[in-house]
């Protein structure tokens, strides 16, 4: 068996590869990059480093060669269409270099309703594949914790979480979890391949108060939750590029719409995931 992960010099990315490399030979892994210059790390532990386009199927096609079984992790870019478009010339390329199976890497904010900027690529995706000859599985990520942690000396300065969710709680999953039940679903033929959704998170999703709580106790300094306006929330971070973008993911979670939790990840690895207490404590260095 071939595997193949897409994205592997990003956070996510590298995690897979190197979860991988403890539950398969390093001649049956491939990675694969957009950019060999990030290569130089997994070059050095012997790993296959190809570069691949996702704007370019000729040049996914060639990175594809051989593989019988691809991890999908799409780009980080805020636009709908031209994540729609990689994911297509992905599966273009998948059909003509003969690759038959894909574990797509999801987020959980595809209902519907969900005014989330990202929410219609994350709704059509699961469809396409279903109407494709692909064997497909679907992992949905819950919120990654792991922002938070840099998140926190600006969270002690404001002595408030000031996420726009209202009552409602938040869901998350940390990148190391998330890599490793990806990891485990790959080698695990018997939960894949058939169109099964996964929903990767902890056991417990939290309301800010007690989210507020949890970092309070971590970081021994008083933090509360006072949320601000979707409005206000886009002006603060407009300067990082994304207010507006993670606005409208918050805007989802105030509807409920970023609260689910599920039993999936335990399901795929045998064991619970790292809660949030522990997550920052491991962390976190005060």
């Amino acid at each position: 068996m071939k595997y193949a992960v897409t994205g592997a010099t990003g956070n996510l990315g590298s995690r897979v590869v190197k979860k991988l490399t403890a539950l398969v030979e390093k001649k049956d892994l491939v990675a694969i990059v957009h950019s060999m210059s990030k290569a130089k790390a997994l070059q050095e532990q012997a790993i296959a480093v190809r570069q691949g386009d996702y704007s370019d199927s000729a040049s996914m096609t060639e990175a594809l060669q051989g593989i019988d079984l691809l991890i999908y992790i799409p780009s980080k870019t805020y636009d709908v269409v031209q994540r729609v478009q990689e994911l297509e010339n992905t599966l273009t390329a998948m059909g003509h270099a003969k690759v038959k199976k894909i574990v797509f890497v999801s987020f959980f904010a595809d209902q519907e309703k969900n005014p989330f900027t990202m929410s219609p690529y994350y709704g059509y995706a699961p469809r396409r594949l279903a109407g494709s000859d692909f064997a497909y599985t679907i992992v949905k990520n819950a919120l990654y914790a792991d922002p938070l942690v840099p998140y926190l000396p600006e969270l002690i300065e404001r002595k408030n979480i000031i996420y726009p969710v209202g009552a409602e709680k938040l869901s998350f999953i940390s990148l190391d979890d998330s890599a490793e039940a990806l990891a485990q679903l790959a080698i695990q033929p018997e939960l894949r391949d058939r169109g099964q959704t996964y929903l990767l998170s902890q056991k417990n999703s939290y309301s800010m108060p007690e989210l507020a709580a949890v970092m309070s106790a971590v970081t021994d300094k008083t933090i509360g939750y006072q949320p601000v306006s979707l409005t206000t929330f886009a002006e603060i971070y407009k300067g990082d590029g994304d207010g507006n973008e993670l606005a409208s993911m918050y805007h989802g979670g105030a509807l409920g719409m970023l609260s689910g939790v599920t039993n999936d990840f335990e399901t795929i690895t045998g064991h619970a995931p790292t809660d949030m207490r522990t997550f920052l404590q491991e962390n976190y260095s005060k």
